[in-house]
């Protein structure tokens, strides 16, 4: 066991800071996402979704600078590294609509305007709809119309067109100021 400690203490040493390090910025992006959610009034399983792309985030980092720790080299790390993003790369140019709802998702979650609850109108020459945000999914929008129809909206068409609040839901704060 000591040969192995002695053998190995600047990888071990480098992975015990590195993890350290990692789970602190996971904190913090993890506390500030916390923080714009609840500041912005979003809905907590959206932002259980932002923690869910921060530890996607955190654990490629790691993954990456791990394995230069332990003698990957530059070489064979970028081997791998181009390989998996052009198998990726194709995919999604495949399926690119589904990372652009994403992309949207991640968008609307830190810069949208309407919250669940609002009705909104999209104006859209093809389809106008008028219609209640029943919630705010990560590649979707669940908009209930007046007469009871679910319409599934893309992330990525609602930040395309020009929207307009109808009516905005009562918050529990409201009326405070008039204390």
């Amino acid at each position: 066991m000591y040969e192995i400690l002695s053998t190995y203490r600047y990888e071990l040493v480098y992975t015990i800071a590195v993890l350290i390090f990692l789970m602190i910025m996971q904190f913090l992006l993890k506390k500030t996402a916390n923080k714009v959610g609840k500041k912005s009034e979003i809905n907590i399983t959206r932002t259980r979704l932002m923690f869910k792309y921060i530890n996607i985030l955190i654990f490629l980092i790691a993954a990456f600078l791990l394995s230069l720790a332990w003698g990957v080299g530059y070489t064979e790390l970028s081997l791998v590294f181009s390989s998996v993003f052009a198998v990726i790369g194709v995919a999604l140019f495949a399926i690119w609509s589904i990372l652009s709802n994403i992309t949207s998702g991640i968008i609307m979650f830190f810069s949208f305007p309407y919250k669940i609850g609002d009705t909104i109108k999209i104006h859209d020459k093809d389809l106008p709809v008028e219609a209640m945000i029943e919630d705010i999914r990560a590649f979707h929008l669940l908009l209930r119309t007046r007469e009871g129809e679910l319409i599934t909206y893309p992330n990525n068409l609602i930040l395309q067109k020009a929207v307009s609040l109808i009516e905005q839901e009562r918050r529990h704060d409201e009326g405070k100021d008039a204390l």
